[in-house]
């Protein structure tokens, strides 16, 4: 059964033993778990699918035997993928009701075994978890700078919610690093903005990702060949390209709908494009055809599938892949 997150039921949520969190928002995962499950805290477990997989038959019994005088527990299984529907289905016809279970998964494609299931099925709980827009991101920001009283501008509010590319986990990182900045300080400016936030960690991703997607070929090459890119690194620039080619096609449906210039869309954007990136932003847009954003979003999340099965061959998918679309 699907379950809308914007009008949270906190009778609804507790009424169901099994629940499917999925989408890329991490952060509102982490926080729905937190809120509605602070009392099984003490009592959580947490495990991978594989984990699940190899010993699904040793879960069952130890939940079927579960003593009357065992306290209440949650079972947290990471990383599910419809190879867990089956585990799902046997704990609801051996009617075990008395542990939570709680799977995480990624993106899931509309046709989905698991999700159809979870959807469908009136005795599990359906939950998806999309990107965090700029009006939450601004919200949690606001609040947070206004509890350790710090006024800053509206340009430097923008930009940690940029650099916080939809994330609220990226944004209470850069948040922690501002508060930690000013523990013998009393304002900041923008200038420290830059260099404290995510530009260390992302802004070579960020231009390498720019580059790609306006098909700069010998920029991209010399970016590739001057950066020594590790496998670690791989999943980071994949969900830059995923946030910027997103972005794209939120920018040419904005285009299309209003029937303005196209620099009037993305003078108007929200979250806005910064002054650096707006000539390079028009340059991706003019590339971009929204059928084949849709077909790049749908190669961007199947690489990252792959990447994380073959984490050895991830670095050189990712470089093939980059040249591929740089052309």
């Amino acid at each position: 059964m699907i379950f809308n997150i914007k009008k949270n039921n906190p009778e609804q949520i507790q009424s169901k033993n099994i629940l499917l969190l999925y989408g890329d928002n991490k952060g509102q995962k982490d926080e729905f778990i937190e809120t509605n499950f602070k009392f099984l805290k003490e009592n959580i477990q947490k495990i991978d699918e594989n984990e699940l997989l190899k010993n699904e038959n040793s879960y069952i019994e130890s939940l079927l035997n579960k003593s009357f005088f065992e306290e209440e527990k949650l079972i947290v299984i990471n990383n599910a993928t419809d190879k867990t529907l089956s585990f799902i289905e046997l704990i609801l016809e051996k009617k075990i009701t008395d542990t939570k279970i709680i799977l995480i998964s990624g993106i899931l494609e509309t046709k989905n075994k698991l999700r159809k299931f979870f959807e469908k099925d009136e005795n599990v709980l359906c939950i998806p978890f999309y990107p965090d827009d700029f009006r939450t991101l601004n919200l949690i920001a606001s609040n947070f700078l206004k509890k350790i009283k710090i006024s800053i501008s509206s340009e430097a509010l923008n930009l940690i919610i940029e650099r916080a590319m939809g994330s609220r986990v990226n944004l209470e990182n850069e948040l922690k690093k501002i508060e930690m900045y000013l523990i013998d300080k009393k304002k900041i400016e923008i200038g420290d903005i830059y260099k404290l936030t995510n530009q260390s960690d992302n802004y070579d991703s960020s231009t390498l990702v720019n580059n790609i997607l306006a098909k700069n070929k010998k920029k991209v090459s010399l970016i590739l060949n001057e950066n020594n890119y590790q496998n670690d690194d791989v999943i980071i620039i994949l969900r830059t390209f995923l946030a910027k080619t997103k972005r794209i096609l939120n920018i040419l449906e904005t285009h299309n709908s209003t029937k303005g210039s196209l620099d009037q869309t993305i003078n108007s954007f929200k979250p806005p494009i910064f002054w650096k990136e707006k000539e390079i932003v028009k340059k991706q847009i003019q590339n971009w055809s929204k059928s084949k954003i849709y077909n790049l979003i749908e190669e961007i999340n199947e690489l990252e599938l792959t990447s994380k099965k073959f984490p050895d061959m991830s670095l050189i998918l990712l470089r093939n892949f980059i040249l591929e679309k740089a052309i």
